[in-house]
């Protein structure tokens, strides 16, 4: 009797120091769903840092191993990155200049790069994202300036993989010419063949302006109409963006973005964009792709469900680009704009700041 009560007695300290428990940590669920539900990220900008810092030679470096970027091969495995749409973007200074030919110089890095490395495959479609048992490249072009305001550019990029288009980045272009200084984000559209424009709010990168009011983040008011709308804001893991000025910027930091969008437009409305290798500043313990499992494992500490975190991490995308090419299918019919009608304009001075809150409801599709 003495000696069971004493094996009991140690029984009870032990599991002070090391609690029992059948529940599997928060980590383990987060790398379960993610293997379940490999993520789509919306926006990432390496093919940039390849030009800059490789001159596009891909012979010149090893993109397994790459370490002078927030992003190689390995990282995006150990992030359970599913699909990845890469950025061809080209600086504003080459607007009116030579902007095409660099656009079209980034998406043959992206074509060549899925060629050289049997991790990756280019893919165009919905179904081409689920087939894939790689990581998916897409490609997107982030500001109108590259399409040197010509419609027929912008059927060309389609034609060779191109899948979105934001219709402006940092600098007015002849198809947008809002000033800054009005209110302006970001306004993103999905390509599928003639011009036609509908309602349907993407947001590429960007995050929430209640909590912090950074020009390039989302009101609650336009947040809301991505529940009628249907569309999607892939939230950004900018810390600039995040955190407007603060110097600690943390994994906590980002949650809170995503849990006010969630309370304003559900969790349906919200994806991720996280941005890698387009700016310099992230979270602590998000420096890099790999990491994509960190936010996962907070968000299930905050109460989300695996249903919503799936949705967030690969769902709400899909289903936002099947509707896109639903429209391509002959569905809902939008304003189309052909090959003779000059491309939309607005400018600043007929700009008020509702209007162009308002503008950023507006999608452009190509549909063929």
């Amino acid at each position: 009797m003495r000696n069971t009560a004493k094996l009991l007695w140690l029984l009870m300290i032990f599991s002070d120091i090391v609690p029992f428990s059948c529940e599997k940590s928060m980590r383990e669920r987060a790398i379960e769903l993610m293997q379940d539900a490999r993520l789509i990220d919306g926006h990432n900008d390496f093919v940039l840092q390849l030009r800059i810092l490789y001159q596009n030679r891909l012979s010149r470096v090893n993109l397994r191993e790459l370490n002078r970027t927030h992003t190689n091969l390995v990282k995006l495995q150990a992030g359970y990155v599913g699909a990845q749409f890469w950025s061809v973007y080209v600086l504003c200074s080459a607007q009116n200049k030579d902007a095409v030919r660099l656009t079209l110089e980034q998406i043959d890095v992206v074509k060549r790069m899925c060629n050289s490395y049997e991790e990756l495959e280019l893919v165009m479609t919905s179904q081409g994202i689920s087939d894939s048992r790689r990581i998916a490249c897409l490609i997107g072009i982030e500001g109108g300036h590259s399409i040197d305001s010509s419609l027929a550019t912008l059927r060309m990029y389609y034609d060779l993989g191109v899948r979105y288009m934001t219709l402006t980045h940092s600098c007015n272009t002849p198809c947008c010419r809002i000033n800054l200084s009005v209110y302006i984000y970001q306004l993103n559209g999905f390509l599928s063949g003639n011009l036609i424009m509908t309602l349907l709010s993407v947001h590429l990168h960007s995050s929430a302006f209640s909590v912090c009011n950074h020009s390039r983040n989302v009101p609650d008011d336009i947040l809301q109409q991505l529940v009628s709308d249907t569309g999607i804001i892939m939230v950004t893991f900018n810390a600039d963006v995040l955190a407007c000025g603060r110097k600690v910027v943390n994994i906590s930091t980002l949650a809170d973005h995503f849990d006010h969008i969630k309370e304003i437009a559900g969790s349906e409305s919200i994806g991720i964009g996280g941005d890698y290798d387009g700016v310099e500043r992230f979270p602590e313990g998000l420096q890099d792709v790999s990491k994509y499992p960190s936010l996962i494992e907070e968000l299930l500490r905050r109460g989300w469900n695996e249903t919503e975190l799936k949705g967030v991490l690969r769902e709400n995308f899909l289903r936002v680009f099947r509707e896109v090419e639903n429209k391509d299918e002959g569905g809902e019919e939008g304003r189309r704009l052909d090959e003779t009608e000059a491309f939309p304009t607005v400018t600043s001075t007929n700009a008020s700041a509702e209007t162009s809150r308002l503008l950023a409801s507006y999608c452009f599709y190509l549909q063929g």
